[in-house]
């Protein structure tokens, strides 16, 4: 007797999982549809009438926010006996982090770059004793073991409650192709492995405390913002090595948090002679090729918009401050912060409507440009006058006829 292979124990397991499975992707199969169908839907929607998808999106953004108000009020840790170290206390941030810390009763350490600078003048003048300065540039290992050293005489057997990442640097600003390599490399060295190596250091310290890290990113590391290319790649960099490190550190009680703020008017962003020195350095690092090709005329209107941008930035720093100060007492903090005016919105756009949609956003909200690269307003002019002449042509021919 012949025993055919569909008649095998084997194959009618087979057949029953194959059923089973089978089974499976047609009951998801209307789900799937309408997904599809609700995207198609909002894409088509966006292309015909995009003033009423972003009307949506604020009234959704509005609602979560009003949503998250009214509730009751959160308890906090005690301050009183826990040490703070803060990176890049100079200005912005970093020096308006380090006095709301000290007026809170923690024991902050600052580092800044210039110790005679007006920015750590102004925190030795305003600050209490428990404050302590350190001249510290993130890049220089020596600088850091320094520190290291002088928080450890410090603390004594106290570990460190926590550790707030935020010096940081743009090194210059103008489209991927233009920017040299070494933008992308000082944008790394400082934003990337100098928090990369302050991080490393301090964390013995941190676990010893079970405390909290706090990073603060940016938006440009997660979306494509125009021109800030080298800036952006060295945020994505830091915040994927600050995202796994949020795993790793968990069983040993340590707390992430990641700070995604907008623009704020802070440092040099609002000194016309450091835009003046930074377009100087920009058209001159470029080859004629690549300048002849852009344009001098969209260079300059590139620089004139970070300019106008950096102007008009919210002064307020008291958004990034109090979510730092959330994010080092609260009992459960959040893994990810938004802070400052638009980026909710910006970020609700960005995950949920077509990236059409949301890179349209982002040229809007960032820089605005009018001025299209020389060689692309050359080839247009050409393509219109070929176009004219291909009209004219056949009018004549059927004039002719």
């Amino acid at each position: 007797m012949v025993v055919c292979e569909s008649d095998s124990p084997l194959q009618e397991k087979r057949n029953r999982f194959m059923k089973k499975m089978l089974a499976a992707h047609m009951s998801a199969a209307p789900t799937l549809v309408a997904w599809l169908g609700g995207t198609v839907l909002v894409e088509r929607l966006c292309s015909l009438w995009p003033p009423a998808i972003l009307v949506l999106a604020i009234l959704c953004a509005a609602c979560c926010l009003l949503s998250g108000r009214g509730g009751p009020a959160r308890h906090t840790l005690p301050t009183e006996g826990k040490a703070v170290f803060i990176t890049g206390c100079d200005s912005g941030f970093g020096k308006a982090t380090a006095k709301r810390l000290d007026a809170l009763g923690f024991e902050v350490f600052a580092s800044v770059l210039d110790l005679s600078g007006p920015g750590a003048v102004e925190l030795q003048r305003t600050c209490s004793s428990h404050l302590t300065l350190l001249q510290m540039d993130i890049t220089l290992p020596q600088d850091i073991q320094r520190a290291l050293l002088i928080v450890k005489a410090k603390l004594g057997l106290r570990g460190l409650w926590g550790l707030v990442n935020n010096a940081g640097v743009c090194v210059n600003f103008g489209d991927a192709e233009l920017s040299l390599t070494s933008n992308y490399r000082g944008c790394m060295e400082v934003n990337f492995f100098g928090t990369l190596n302050v991080t490393k250091t301090f964390l013995p310290l941190l676990r010893q405390a079970q405390g909290r890290l706090v990073t603060i990113s940016s938006p440009s590391g997660e979306q494509p913002f125009p021109c800030l290319a080298a800036y952006g790649a060295s945020k994505a960099a830091l915040g994927m090595f600050i995202s796994t490190l949020r795993q790793e550190l968990d069983p040993w009680g340590v707390k992430v948090s990641t700070i995604f703020p907008s623009a704020f008017k802070t440092g040099l962003s609002s000194n016309s002679e450091y835009w003046e020195k930074q377009y100087k350095n920009f058209v001159q690092s470029l080859s004629p090729e690549l300048l002849e090709e852009y344009g001098e005329e969209y260079l300059l209107e590139t620089k004139e918009l970070f300019q106008r941008h950096a102007k008009t930035a919210p002064e307020d720093l008291s958004p990034v401050v109090n979510t730092i100060t959330e994010a080092l007492v609260s009992l459960k903090p959040k893994v990810r912060y938004y802070s400052g005016p638009g980026v909710g919105l910006m970020y609700f756009i960005y995950n949920y409507f077509p990236l059409s949609v949301s890179d349209k956003f982002l040229q809007r909200l960032f820089v605005k440009k009018k001025i299209i690269p020389r060689a692309l307003r050359k080839q247009n002019s050409i393509n219109i006058n070929n176009n004219n002449n291909n009209h004219n042509n056949n009018n004549i021919n059927r004039i002719e006829k």
